[in-house]
Order: structure tokens, then C-alpha cells, then sequence
């Protein structure tokens, strides 16, 4: 899936199957994502600033760059997901330690 030039910011996209879209670079800030399937999507530089990824599946996903301060990823399946050089802050809940 490739949204194109649709506004995500703060969109409601509550269990909704985004499997291996291409989000790269997107601005999905306040999103609500609650249990979405985003297996294998590449959220390269996505903007998640205060976004709710909680019960979200990320397996395989590529989240490199992406500014995660202050979502929520509480319980969110994150095997295999590359984290490299996230952007994170003290209100980030949910990473795995060392993240």
C-alpha cells in the first residue's frame, strides 16, 4: 500500500492491515495505529511523534530514523524490526530495553 499524498497525521487507523506499505518519511504523528498490522511496512524517517503503536504488529518492519517521542508501543510485536538511530524520548513507553 501507498497512501500517496493523504494526511495521516492523527488519523484513526485502529486495526486496519497496512502490511508491507510503503510509509517511508510519512508524517503519522498522533496517529491512533491500536493493533494495526504493519508487518514488514518501511516507516524509514516516518514521523510516530506521540502516535499510539500499542498492540501493534511490527514484525520485520523498518522504523530506521523514525521519530518515535513519545508514542506508545506498549505490547507491540517488534521481532525482527529495525530500530536503528530511532528517535526517542522519555515519554517513549514500550522499546525494548537498549533500543
Amino acid at each position: 500500500m501507498n497512501p500517496g499524498n493523504v494526511s495521516l497525521t492523527r488519523a484513526s487507523l485502529t486495526k486496519v492491515d497496512l502490511r508491507m506499505s510503503y510509509l517511508n518519511g510519512r508524517d503519522l504523528s498522533g496517529a491512533d495505529l491500536t493493533g494495526a498490522d504493519l508487518t514488514k511496512a518501511d516507516l524509514t524517517e516516518a514521523n510516530l511523534t506521540k502516535a499510539n503503536l500499542s498492540g501493534t504488529n511490527l514484525t520485520g518492519a523498518n522504523l530506521s530514523g523514525a521519530n518515535l517521542s513519545g508514542a506508545d508501543l506498549t505490547g507491540a510485536n517488534l521481532y525482527g524490526a529495525n530500530l536503528r538511530e530511532i528517535i526517542k524520548d522519555k515519554d517513549t513507553k514500550g522499546l525494548p530495553p537498549g533500543s
